[in-house]
């Protein structure tokens, strides 16, 4: 590994590049050139909107067949994957270690927060704009102070900006409520939403169930945004950036701007995240944004795979499914109540080392690596039959 070449981008490389063999099967004719059929559009935009509408229709289905509870933990999840989309494109595709995205969340939810103090409120798609606008700018600032800082350097920096940013709640409490935060006033459903649901389901359009469908909504739209970002050519660039910073700035690539701009579109992503926890949780107070946040993002983008948006997803789904599942199972098993609960970090600790171990490339890398390897193998075997014929 060269100088240049941090531990973060190597790993990330590990989850898009293959061996040798596999990189020739990802060279090799698709399967539509080789004669095979592809029910998906070749253009990458419409292929994502094909991926858009599917996953509508399956959240509208899982929401609509789970109860309250799975209901909330699924606007939970909402959050933390958007969030770790952000931050899985800064760190997996750009190479730069972040421990602030918390902070930045915490720009989001408090900017929602106030806007929703107003007597008559704006409505609720322009607050979480505005909210994502404000943790833009902010993530901009950062990003242009911080455009020199690289590895360690810039994990050090953002550390700072975790630590320091959510105190300022406190210093200013007249304004956002000091230690006990700031309450939020969750919007009422629509009535368009109720008859979408009643139409639908049939069901009731409880406030849970239209906060888990707001989050839907955004995750959505914010994966659709990133994974087309991704496949243009500003995602090359970054690709680029991350694992050959020299050869990139000898090509003409100013890597500061570039690093800047991943900042930023992170940064977006933390903020409209910030603003859907907001409305969860119906609170907004310094104690939901400490460094734990932030490093609970960095784990589930790792696990998941770095620089895969279904890694992040998979790895936020980890972050909110598997405590209460090993909390339930440890009172299953005649633990108390506090017992119970501290057997989940333990849990996700044990299962954080194994993937260490067994998938270094995250769940979603190594699959994919696995697959790719296996490919190759079958091209290379059915390449030595018909040249052997």
């Amino acid at each position: 590994m060269s100088d240049s070449q941090t531990p973060t981008s190597a790993a990330g490389a590990a989850t898009e590049e293959a061996p040798v063999e596999a990189t020739a099967a990802a060279n090799a004719p698709s399967a539509q050139a080789a004669g095979g059929r592809s029910f998906l559009p070749k253009s990458t935009l419409l292929r994502h909107l094909v991926v858009v509408l599917l996953a509508i229709v399956a959240a509208v289905v899982i929401l609509e067949i789970t109860d309250p509870f799975t209901n909330s933990q699924l606007a939970q999840l909402s959050y933390y994957a958007i969030a770790a989309g952000g931050l899985t494109v800064l760190t997996g595709l750009n190479g730069q270690v972040s421990l602030g995205h918390g902070a930045l969340m915490a720009v989001g939810a408090y900017t929602t927060a106030l806007f929703l103090q107003a007597d008559e409120p704006v409505p609720l798609p322009l607050i979480l704009l505005v909210s994502t606008l404000v943790a833009t700018v902010v993530g901009a600032l950062v990003g242009v102070a911080a455009a020199r800082l690289h590895g360690p350097y810039l994990a050090g920096a953002t550390l700072a900006l975790a630590v320091g940013l959510p105190g300022l709640a406190i210093y200013f409490h007249d304004i956002f409520g000091g230690e006990q935060g700031m309450r939020v006033r969750a919007p009422q459903p629509p009535d368009a939403f109720k008859d979408f649901i009643s139409f639908v389901s049939g069901n009731s359009a409880t406030g849970t169930k239209w906060l888990a469908y707001v989050g839907a909504i955004c995750l959505v739209i914010t994966y659709f945004l990133l994974a087309n970002l991704v496949r243009s050519r500003i995602g090359r660039t970054w690709r680029a950036v991350r694992d050959q910073d020299v050869a990139a700035e000898l090509a003409g690539i100013n890597l500061g701007t570039w690093r800047v701009l991943a900042f930023t579109v992170s940064a977006a992503a933390a903020g409209l995240a910030g603003g859907v926890l907001a409305l969860v949780i119906r609170l907004a107070a310094p104690s939901g944004f400490t460094l734990v946040l932030s490093l609970s993002l960095l784990t589930a983008i790792v696990l998941g795979g770095l620089g895969s948006l279904l890694g992040a997803l998979l790895g936020s789904a980890l972050l909110v499914f598997l405590p209460p599942f090993v909390t339930d199972l440890g009172a299953d098993f005649g633990l108390d109540n506090t017992e119970a609960a501290q057997l989940a970090p333990f849990v996700y600790g044990v299962v954080l080392i194994v993937a260490m171990i067994f998938a270094p490339a995250g769940f979603v890398g190594t699959v994919r690596l696995r697959w790719l390897t296996y490919r190759a193998k079958q091209r290379a075997a059915a390449a030595r039959s018909s040249s052997g014929g």
